[in-house]
């Protein structure tokens, strides 16, 4: 008995995690301007409005998950984004920067792609 209350505090201490990480990063990335350069950078087409969709979809899907509603729903769209960061943004640092860059500056990336899929795979 002891032990599911333990992995049910522990469950919903990962969703607050997850949901401040991405509540964070959606609000920053409408109140900074340098992310607008960031994505013109990359080579969205319209990159501001990439960016604002971005942004209210981990706005949203954070708070639906720090909520715990509609987890099913609101993970995979948060999914796709840390596989898009993932790839567009930190697999080219491989080639550049070498393994040791990579693996450092993917290191958050990666570990919010692994709790997601756990949230996804285990939450109800």
């Amino acid at each position: 008995m002891e032990v599911r209350i333990l992995q049910l505090y522990m469950n919903r201490w990962i969703c607050y995690a997850v949901s401040y990480v991405f509540i964070v990063s959606g609000i920053t990335k409408l109140v900074v301007s340098d992310f607008r350069v960031i994505f013109i950078n990359l080579g969205f087409p319209y990159p501001e409005f990439t960016l604002y969709l971005l942004a209210m979809i981990e706005i949203a899907c954070g708070t639906l998950i720090a909520a715990r509603m509609h987890i099913k729903y609101a993970t995979p769209p948060l999914i796709v984004i840390m596989l898009g960061a993932i790839f567009i943004t930190k697999i080219p640092l491989l080639s550049t920067s070498g393994f040791i860059t990579f693996a450092f500056e993917a290191r958050l990336d990666i570990v919010m792609l692994m709790l997601l899929l756990f949230i996804w795979k285990y939450m109800r």
